[in-house]
């Protein structure tokens, strides 16, 4: 880790959606500690000036600003006041979720649009308002946070997981605009694991347990190495963790597998043998108060490093490993991936390339 305030980002600046909490409010502090300038986006009054504050001490500018993604208009008033007070934007990170842990039919039509209005439009407003701002100048970088159910729904998370698939098809269709104008501004996305966040005890939930990630879970700290990576990097897509590599390709070899598996096991997964407290305050409509800071309860099962793992240049090779993961327990090759990381060959056009993400 570089030392705070001084690294390879000096002078750079960067939006971080979402910024305050879980994944965001570790990737503002890697931000940060390589050198960045750093804005966050978020709702949380207390949130936002703890995070302003932290960043601060870290030796960076740092600018927190008060903002529901699902508007708009206070998206591009936010992103005008960031290059007013900090300078051009040089990366957007889009973070921001909301979720409903339930059965589909348990959520009301205005908690289901509510979820899309954050996860997903909120990603597009801020992906505009970036764009507003890169394009003319021909640079910039834009990451959306995604996850490995862009590419497989769940049980238990159908108004999230349609969002993150929305995500990723118009994450392609505007790479391929971007190409086609040979914009210097580039697109990445950026599919995660399992991740021990706050959001687990304040979404909103209509399942008879508390919730929980599907195991293997990894610590925030590993999430926001690989944003840090992809925003420096020129990758169109980083999959962090074995379990990511074995969900996506194993949808694509055998989804009716898939199927039958989380429809026996997909909501179990899901909850721990705590009842839910139902009716308690959730963060669906309006912020909770506090500052809930970067890491969930589940510290005890998180691991804090993993393995990136990169398809192969050729189809069939993406194939052949796509088909051998899929026939793989999951909790196997994370961990034997994990152990075998240092012993690796070096990467070329036919194999698969592993770089170590580690909070």
């Amino acid at each position: 880790m570089a030392e705070h305030g001084k690294g390879r980002g000096r002078g750079r600046v960067v939006v971080v959606t979402g910024g305050t909490g879980g994944v965001g409010r570790a990737t503002a502090r890697a931000f940060a500690d390589s050198g960045y300038d750093v804005a966050v986006l978020a709702r949380g009054e207390d949130a936002l000036r703890a995070t302003e504050q932290e960043l601060q001490d870290r030796g960076v500018r740092a600018l927190a600003v008060q903002c529901d993604v699902a508007d708009a208009d206070a998206v591009e008033a936010a992103a005008q006041r960031v290059e007013d007070e900090l300078g051009e934007i040089d990366v957007w990170v889009n973070n921001a979720m909301v979720t409903v842990f339930g059965r589909f039919e348990s959520m009301t039509d205005e908690e289901f649009t509510r979820v899309t209005d954050v996860t997903y439009l909120g990603t597009a407003y801020g992906t505009r308002a970036a764009l507003r701002r890169m394009k003319p100048r021909d640079r910039g970088r834009i990451v959306q946070v995604g996850s490995s159910l862009a590419y497989r729904g769940i049980p238990g998370q159908s108004a999230y997981c349609g969002a993150k698939h929305a995500i990723q098809g118009l994450s392609d269709s505007l790479r391929a605009e971007l190409l086609h104008d040979k914009s210097g501004v580039t697109l990445t996305m950026v599919q995660l694991p399992a991740i021990n966040t706050p959001q687990f005890r304040m979404n909103k939930s209509y399942m008879p347990r508390k919730a929980m990630p599907v195991p293997p879970i990894y610590q925030p700290e590993v999430a926001a190495q690989a944003v840090l990576k992809a925003a420096e990097g020129s990758r169109r897509e980083y999959w962090v963790a074995p379990i990511t590599a074995l969900t996506i390709l194993g949808d694509k070899v055998a989804p009716g597998l898939l199927d039958r598996y989380l429809g026996r096991s997909g909501l179990e997964s899901q909850q721990v043998d705590e009842p839910e407290e139902q009716g308690r305050p959730d963060n669906l409509y309006a912020p909770l108060p506090g500052d809930h800071g970067a890491h969930g309860v589940f510290d005890g099962q998180a691991k804090p490093r993993t393995v990136e793992w990169v398809p192969p240049v050729l189809p069939r090779a993406v194939v052949g490993v796509g088909t051998t993961l899929a026939i793989t327990s999951a909790t196997l090759v994370s961990g034997v991936a994990a152990r075998a990381a240092a012993l690796l060959p070096g990467p070329s056009r036919t194999s698969p390339r592993w770089g170590l993400f580690r909070g």
